[in-house]
């Protein structure tokens, strides 16, 4: 496991080669069995393969054209309604107040860090693309307002070989029974 987390780097290049279903599919089983509080199991994904499509989301993504390179974008996207039923009307963005919006987008990355390692154990790549608003993603795949897309991954595999970069140590990032502010550090 721990080789996948140490090799695994944002990936903005691809080859041309198709990345088959199964292996999607493959993706889908490691994200599935992520936690979740309550077991909620928030998380929905959307494969998309078509052309126009992925250039309307890289376009949203602030215009990140280097994304069409991929062969496959998935949509992930975080179901606030497994923990808010009774609320008619609802809307979800990046301003939204409700708590449980916090927790299916926390339950919903944990899953798309287990397909992203899965990616890598697989010898795919990807980025976690997250620059965007939802009102400019969900129209395009036809996303209902009560859903949160978390992230669009980009998956292919990789034509380039990013190097390692900087890494905090422990001792910069980890305290013991509380909080200690750090000499010298922010």
């Amino acid at each position: 496991m721990i080789e996948a987390v140490r090799t695994r780097r944002s990936v903005r290049k691809f080859t041309g080669r198709d990345v088959e279903d199964e292996v999607v599919l493959q993706l889908f089983e490691s994200a599935r069995l992520a936690p979740s509080g309550h077991n909620t199991q928030p998380w929905r994904f959307i494969v998309v393969r078509s052309p126009e499509a992925k250039r309307a989301l890289a376009k949203a993504a602030h215009g990140q054209s280097w994304m069409d390179a991929a062969p496959v974008f998935i949509v992930c996207v975080a179901d606030v309604r497994c923990r808010i039923q009774d609320e008619p009307g609802l809307e979800v963005n990046e301003t939204s107040p409700q708590f449980a919006l916090k927790q299916v987008i926390r339950d919903t990355a944990i899953a798309v860090e287990h397909a992203v390692l899965e990616a890598e154990a697989l010898g795919l790549g990807t980025c976690w693309v997250a620059w965007y608003e939802q009102a400019d993603v969900r129209p395009i795949l036809g996303i209902p307002a009560d859903k949160f897309v978390v992230a669009i991954l980009p998956l292919g595999y990789p034509a380039e070989a990013p190097g390692e970069r900087p890494r905090k140590k422990l001792d910069e990032i980890v305290m013991f029974e509380k909080w200690e502010e750090k000499a010298g550090k922010a």
